[in-house]
């Protein structure tokens, strides 16, 4: 059976225009077309059973967890895909016979790697890096890198067979060599990791190590943009793991200057998030010691509170949360607190956000409040009245009615309880701020 296909012709190259009726039915042959798509097959390959589809369709069949053949409904014994070079030279051909008509002749289709292949590179790779040979280890990681992006395929490949591991092995061996004079290979290895999130724990191992982690400061403070993205991007992954590289970065120096860097010149919102949740983890540790104080203190000396109340501001979900994340580990320390007390804009924005981003927001917004009221010693009742005055006794009020986790609830609790005691002394809202709520009933 033929099926028509109704193609608009279209000016070839060089503007000559075709004569002729513009509408043209071109007729694909019907075993051109992939069984599953029905588009005719850019990639065809054929299963145990004889049948031929499109590599991508039959792909996505099988990565939905299904077992069997389309079209037979045949229980596969093998998942093996042969490419069917016959068919796809005759489609190459038909194309070619039909281009006038306006239609483009298919690629030839690169052939996904395999995991033998992989293996290979793989054990090359970590070869040169025991032997040092950085040269060498380069030109394999290039190798890799243009794999991983020629397909979904390949990329899928390449981590199933342990490349993250190799990798984060290589970066640590450069970074314990030199770090001046790798730089741009230690950078080139960052930008394939972070096509490999989640990273299994061996690898987070190596790159947990205190010359990895001091490799990837290098290149916050020395790199490219591109490799300074991807630094923060991978210290971010470990640190959102395990407490351990948590406390490993906080003992090295320049660390938290580096990511507070980050944010005062932004890459890229993915890379803002990335920092701020890496200082997030740092100042906000349950483990705290005279090392989480020094970081706290010295995230307040470089400006901190200032910038994050300001991205607070206008900033959009992600960013906000993070932000109030970072401010309220910040808040845990008195100089954080003096600071915040101090900006103008600290009571109004908190009590703003107040379910105005999201249930996360809120409950740091809540929980920098109540650090800041419980520990404000001003005889005056100085930021609780002005609290009161721009609303956060009803805000709070409402949040225990709407309910809330328990954390939360003590805190907010305790809140009014603070509030309570200046009431009388200007007590205010805008009823416009509640315009949006939903009712719990």
């Amino acid at each position: 059976m033929m099926e028509a296909l109704r193609i608009r012709r279209r000016n070839p190259i060089g503007g000559r225009k075709l004569s002729g009726n513009p509408n043209i039915e071109v007729t694909i042959p019907t075993h051109f077309r992939c069984p599953i798509s029905l588009d005719l097959m850019k990639d065809p390959v054929t299963l145990c059973t004889g049948i031929t589809y499109d590599r991508q369709s039959i792909d996505t069949w099988l990565d939905e967890g299904n077992l069997t053949c389309p079209v037979t409904n045949q229980v596969l014994k093998s998942f093996e895909q042969i490419p069917n070079h016959t068919i796809r030279r005759m489609i190459q051909d038909w194309c070619v016979q039909n281009s006038s008509f306006g239609i483009e002749r298919i690629p030839t289709p690169r052939i996904p790697i395999t995991s033998v292949k992989v293996s290979e590179i793989l054990l090359r790779i970590s070869n040169a890096s025991q032997h040092k040979d950085y040269d060498g280890c380069r030109e394999l990681v290039k190798k890799i890198n243009i794999l991983s992006k020629e397909s979904e395929r390949n990329k899928r490949c390449i981590i199933a067979n342990g490349a993250g591991c190799v990798l984060s092995f290589a970066f640590d061996a450069f970074a314990t060599a030199s770090l001046e004079n790798y730089t741009v290979g230690l950078e080139e290895i960052l930008s394939i990791l972070t096509l490999m999130f989640p990273l299994d724990e061996e690898a987070r191992l190596y790159l947990g190590s205190d010359a990895s982690l001091r490799g990837m400061l290098w290149i916050l403070s020395w790199g490219n943009l591109v490799g300074r993205r991807n630094a923060v991007m991978v210290v971010k992954e470990l640190v959102s793991s395990d407490q351990h590289h948590v406390d490993a970065l906080v003992e090295i120096q320049g660390f938290v200057e580096a990511l507070v860097k980050v944010i005062k010149e932004p890459i890229c919102p993915k890379t803002t998030k990335s920092s701020l949740v890496a200082i997030f983890f740092m100042v906000s540790t349950a483990r705290a010691n005279t090392s989480n104080e020094k970081i706290r203190t010295r995230c307040v000396e470089m400006g901190l509170v200032s910038l994050l109340l300001e991205m607070i501001v206008d900033s959009e979900k992600s960013i906000c949360e993070k932000a109030l994340g970072v401010l309220d580990g910040i808040c845990s320390c008195e100089e954080g607190r003096e600071k915040a007390y101090s900006h103008a804009l600290t009571i109004p924005v908190l009590v703003k956000k107040i379910f105005r981003v999201s249930d996360l927001a809120t409950e740091f917004a809540v929980s920098i409040l109540w650090k800041l009221c419980k520990n404000y010693n001003g005889e005056d009742g100085g930021i609780l009245v002005e609290g009161l005055q721009v609303g956060a006794f009803q805000k709070v009020l409402l949040l225990l009615q709407m309910g809330c986790d328990e954390r939360t609830k003590e805190k907010a609790t305790d809140l009014l309880k603070l509030l309570n005691n200046y009431r009388g002394r200007g007590d205010c809202i805008d009823s416009m701020d509640f315009k949006h709520l939903k009712r719990p009933f």
